[in-house]
């Protein structure tokens, strides 16, 4: 059976692995909130739905070998409620439709932020434990739906857990546009020394490891149960990489700079204000964004290498040309 189910499939990763699943002569279904054209153009039956609704999972999964689970409620801000209903509520009721529908495989987009406790990470591995202390409700929510897909794995259902970090490149709908918007503006400022490493993910390879992921479920099954940690072969140094794209997009760099402890008194600070008045709108700093722009935060991934065969298809420098040449073609 050839049939696949995307969850957020409309989203930048969704889009990208629904793309590739198409390419390969899969038949898939793409779940997301709203329509999307782009799912269809490629090849995609688009279903617009909820996973908040287990009927209309139900409805999706019906029929398919394997579900990517990717959609999420993403971010730094936001009500607890919203993001546990559709984080944790929302992936128990894919868990439940893939058992009755008979759903051979399920593949999870999670997140390194399940491990970040406001600590640096460095070349830490899957063994590293839950964060005790997340640093956001997204971590929170997203360290319950990786338990709960891994905890469900058994011989009726394979589940493997995909934790891509800093996903960038064409179609990139938030980070990159986020950076240079704020750099645009001129209020974006080197958080503590400037020397962090973080890795950061290609687009291409997120997808190139999901597919991977869903390849061992079907086969020798060694990656089931299991989390990994995906990226760029190596991590970058987080404020030459950015000041390196600005360069090529005409941005003035970033020199400005502001000590870990001043921007964490800021997070706290506009967080209080924020929830005071009931802002929807999310801080320009919050305690976790300082946390995640001064610290390095890079992984271990010879888990992926080993189990799943993961290698980037992409280099940084490879993906920088590229999304580049998108971001100038598309008037950004």
């Amino acid at each position: 059976m050839n049939r696949v189910l995307v969850t957020g499939g409309g989203g930048f990763i969704g889009l990208a692995l629904t793309r590739a699943l198409c390419s390969q002569g899969m038949e898939v279904r793409v779940l997301s909130r709203h329509h999307s054209p782009a799912a269809e153009l490629a090849g995609a039956i688009s279903i617009r739905g909820d996973i908040r609704d287990l009927d209309t999972v139900n409805r999706a999964a019906k029929g398919c070998s394997t579900v990517y689970h990717v959609a999420a409620k993403a971010g730094i801000w936001g009500a607890f409620q919203e993001y546990y209903s559709i984080n944790v509520l929302g992936t128990l009721n894919v868990i439940a439709a893939c058992r009755k529908q008979g759903v051979a495989r399920c593949v999870y987009t999670s997140t390194p932020s399940v491990v970040f406790d406001g600590h640096s990470l460095e070349g830490v591995d899957e063994s590293v434990p839950y964060a005790e202390k997340p640093q956001c409700h997204y971590a929170v929510s997203k360290i319950i739906a990786e338990q709960q897909v891994l905890k469900a794995d058994c011989a009726a259902i394979r589940t493997t857990a995909i934790r891509p970090h800093l996903v960038w490149g064409p179609g990139d709908t938030h980070l990159i546009p986020r950076l240079m918007a704020r750099g645009r503006a001129g209020n974006l400022k080197i958080i503590g020394k400037g020397t962090n490493l973080v890795d950061i993910a290609y687009i291409d390879n997120v997808v190139h490891a999901h597919l991977l992921a869903a390849e061992n479920l079907a086969t020798t099954a060694t990656a089931a149960g299991r989390s990994f940690f995906i990226g760029q072969q190596d991590p970058v140094q987080l404020w030459s990489w950015i000041n390196e794209l600005f360069v090529l997009m005409e941005v003035p760099k970033i020199t400005a700079r502001m000590s870990l402890t001043a921007a964490k008194s800021a997070g706290w600070l506009l967080e209080k204000v924020h929830a005071a008045l009931q802002l929807e709108q999310e801080p320009k700093m919050t305690r976790f964004l300082a946390e995640q722009l001064a610290l390095s935060h890079w992984f271990n991934k010879n888990s992926g290498a080993t189990i799943l065969g993961y290698r980037e298809q992409v280099t940084t420098k490879q993906g920088m040309e590229r999304t580049v040449h998108w971001l100038k073609d598309n008037g950004m």
